[in-house]
């Protein structure tokens, strides 16, 4: 299968190359400069990481147990100098029901019983008002709870959908980065050579973007194919800028990005009749986004608030005559967000958020997700060491929702034991109501050092 390749960018990716380099000049200096004392400026090196054990059960029909993810993550961070600074960082999660249940085909327990993965691995270099970073690492453009908006840099591991904590789906991309600073203004440079992907799983896995029947027949699998990655050439590498400033306590910023898409698009082949079926083939298109955010914290409350608008992005429609069976569109997203510090430790958190659809032929999206959304936030601490949470997330124009109710114990230092349940709401085309029966209710210890 030959790879498909981007339009053609050799000329702003070369110019952006250009700037880092010649930005990097004074930092290639400053380094070189032998220092009188060789330990001068140096910090000891610094271990941490965390130790996570998850079962989940999922209780919708048929049951079936279908996690119990052992992680541990050790990251060490050091500096060779005094500006010039380092991290590494790797982890390894083991899967026990991937080894040995038979409810799953085996592409999946392939995919999914034993994984290592690097995380953050960088090398950080100041030069005056100019910060570098070279190295796998993670870039966060939003702040919203629970949802990604404007966070358009990051890969995630979707193997589990939106359900593990962030800093165990964020998947680090190898990228240079170069950051200028003055005052309370920030500008942010970015370029990746070899994009980062999401991991999507293998077909019939428990989140696979397309829901199939459970122990569904070899030869449904069979039509879904292997994601096509772009080829590893200059054109087909991502680049961006970001710039922020504080105006009367207003934290605002703007950003431009033009990549492939960290998910996949779904082109369908084939004409679907008996002896001919349907092959489905997941491409990363190439788009470019645009957009804002916005924060301010108004002592009794935070307000947050980001916009983001795509061009390029292909989507599976209904319609059966559509070109490959996708559709390109162009989309608006948009979230507002109010957080209230309470007594008692407790957290609340209101969010409001729309998408919508522009341009393209005939046919409805086959996985719904435009339309007026919310979602709601709730911590508190009963006691000292117990604390009670809900998550709720709903699409109100069919996309479904998804219910999070969580029991944390506290039951030690850097020692958090969990017990919850995970609901999926809404018709089967919904963007959460897909997995309604995916269910689960789950347990998890973690311990971080």
């Amino acid at each position: 299968m030959t790879s498909r390749r981007g339009a053609s960018a050799t000329g702003p990716v070369r110019r952006i190359a250009s700037l880092l380099v010649a930005a990097a000049l004074p930092l290639v200096a400053a380094a070189a400069e032998p220092a009188a004392d060789p330990s001068e400026g140096r910090e000891p090196v610094k271990f941490g990481g965390f130790l996570d054990f998850l079962p989940a059960y999922t209780f919708a029909d048929p049951g079936h147990w279908s996690r119990m993810v052992g992680r541990l993550q050790v990251s060490a961070q050091g500096s060779l100098s005094e500006n010039v600074k380092w991290k590494l960082g790797g982890r390894v999660d083991v899967d026990p029901v991937y080894a040995t249940s038979d409810f799953y085909p085996e592409a999946v327990k392939r995919d999914q019983r034993a994984r290592a993965y690097w995380r953050e691995n960088y090398l950080d270099v100041s030069a005056g008002n100019w910060d570098f970073r070279v190295g796998a690492q993670n870039i966060v453009w939003g702040e919203v709870v629970g949802l990604f908006f404007a966070d358009v840099v990051s890969a995630r591991d979707m193997r589990e959908f939106l359900l593990p904590a962030f800093d165990a789906s964020r998947i680090p991309q190898w990228a240079a980065r170069a950051e200028y600073f003055s005052g309370d203004s920030h500008v942010e440079f970015v370029w990746i050579p070899v994009p980062t992907f999401d991991q999507i799983g293998k077909p019939g896995a428990e989140f696979y973007p397309v829901p199939l029947p459970a122990r569904a027949p070899a030869q449904t699998l069979s039509q879904f194919h292997d994601p096509d990655r772009p080829g590893r050439s200059l054109d087909n590498s991502n680049y961006g800028i970001r710039g922020n400033t504080v105006v009367n306590g207003w934290d605002m910023a703007a950003f431009y990005y033009r990549s492939f898409s960290t998910s996949p698009t779904f082109y369908r082949h084939g004409t679907g009749a008996d002896g001919d079926p349907f092959v489905f083939d997941p491409r990363y298109d190439r788009i470019w986004q645009a957009g804002a955010t916005v924060s301010k914290d108004f002592d009794d409350f935070v307000m947050r608030a980001e916009a983001v608008y795509a061009h390029g992005q292909g989507y599976s429609v209904t319609d059966p005559t559509a070109s490959e069976g996708v559709s390109k569109r162009n989309t608006v997203d948009f979230i507002v967000s109010l957080e209230w510090p309470l007594p008692h430790d407790t957290r609340v958190n209101i969010q409001a958020f729309n998408r919508t659809y522009s341009g393209g032929g005939a046919g409805d999206i086959a996985i719904k997700s435009d339309g007026f959304g919310a979602s709601a936030y709730v911590s508190t601490k009963v006691t000292s060491t117990l604390e009670p949470q809900i998550l709720w997330i709903q699409q109100f124009s069919g996309g479904g929702g998804l219910i999070r109710p969580r029991l944390n114990w506290y039951a030690a230092k850097n020692t958090v034991a969990s017990v919850g349940v995970d609901v999926f709401t809404g018709p089967r085309d919904g963007y959460f109501g897909r997995y309604g029966d995916r269910d689960r209710a789950y347990m998890e210890l973690r311990y971080d050092f």
